[in-house]
């Protein structure tokens, strides 16, 4: 028995006939390419659906010399760090922004100077259509490298320093402020900080927030205690607090981590919370309303700032320019405070 010739496949040429608009506009619309108006990426959209036009995704590279992917690099020093709530959350947000765009996410750890060669090599040969670059630190290699990216790059949260053009932050200085003017007017006089690293823009914001608020009080701010936002660096910097200012009454730990880990060393102490000290920490991260007691936080919308950071690079890929973003926080009060 003969069998049926294959049925060719539609052509981007037999799309733009259907759709009534030339070749070009046709491709910038599959392409999702600004200057293509509405009713005719409508038009397009129902052309593709009619004939079943797939497009190539080699000859789409080619074409638009773009790859179809956006990377997201963390300066960590583990790949744990991927697991930690903070960065899955952020990478819930941006995996949708993506995916809205038909864009991939990459991964890249860039801890290591072989790991930062590698992401050197992928921004400056377009190894992807843009990146997103986070956890910053001062001096950090990566700066300078994203300012000779052939592709664009967006900050999530600001690195020390200069401000780059286009970032995604949170109001860390005014949700610190808000943390610790709950904390004074809860009668606490003698409020620790235990600050995040004191290299990155975000611990040091936290601080500024806590030491603006202790002075507008006219009370005697703690110099930074420092910890590098995991739990166990909380616990350590709570011990020694406690060693140094045994009078302490309430604490402002500049993430959720550290001040579980606080809450952990003030219990083994003897130290009652609220009762005897009060803790705030910063996220509103699930282990902040899971901590005993349930821990008062600054709440920052985490898969939004992803969301967002991946959105601006979108644009970016576009053709757009848009303006940096700041992102509100607010206090959640629990029972630690």
């Amino acid at each position: 028995m003969a069998m049926d010739a294959p049925h060719p496949q539609p052509t981007l040429d037999a799309v733009a006939e259907l759709a009534g608009v030339s070749r070009s506009v046709a491709s910038r619309a599959l392409n999702n390419a600004p200057h293509v108006s509405r009713a005719k990426r409508e038009a397009v959209a129902r052309a593709v659906r009619q004939l079943g036009y797939v497009p190539n995704p080699t000859a789409r590279a080619l074409a638009t010399r773009h790859t179809g992917a956006a990377a997201l690099v963390v300066a960590g020093e583990d790949p744990s760090i991927f697991a930690d709530p903070f960065f899955a959350q952020v990478i819930v947000g941006a995996s949708a922004a993506l995916e809205e765009a038909d864009l991939h996410l990459m991964l890249c750890l860039a801890a290591s100077d072989r790991g930062r060669r590698r992401v050197e090599r992928l921004l400056l040969a377009k190894g992807a259509d843009g990146a997103m670059l986070m956890a910053l630190r001062e001096d950090d290699p990566l700066v300078p490298v994203a300012e000779r990216a052939k592709v664009p790059v967006v900050f999530g949260g600001r690195p020390v320093g200069p401000a780059p053009r286009w970032y995604v932050d949170v109001d860390n200085v005014g949700g610190a402020r808000e943390a610790t003017e709950y904390l004074v007017s809860r009668g606490r006089t003698r409020v620790a900080v235990i600050c995040g690293r004191m290299d990155t823009e975000a611990g040091r914001a936290r601080y500024r927030g806590y030491r603006d608020a202790m002075l507008a009080a006219g009370l005697d701010p703690f110099p930074p205690r420092e910890g590098d936002f995991t739990e166990s660096s909380g616990s350590a910097a709570m011990a020694a607090l406690l060693a140094e200012h045994p009078d302490l009454d309430g604490v402002f730990a500049a993430n959720d981590n550290m001040g579980v880990g606080a809450l952990r060393t003030l219990r083994a102490a003897g130290r009652r919370v609220p009762d005897d000290v009060s803790v705030v920490g910063f996220d509103d991260l699930a282990v902040a309303e899971l901590a005993d007691p349930p821990l008062t936080t600054v709440h920052q919308p985490i898969s939004a700032f992803g969301r967002e950071v991946a959105r601006m690079l979108v644009a970016l890929v576009n053709g757009q320019d848009p303006t940096p973003l700041i992102l509100p926080t607010r206090l959640v009060t629990r029972s630690s405070a």
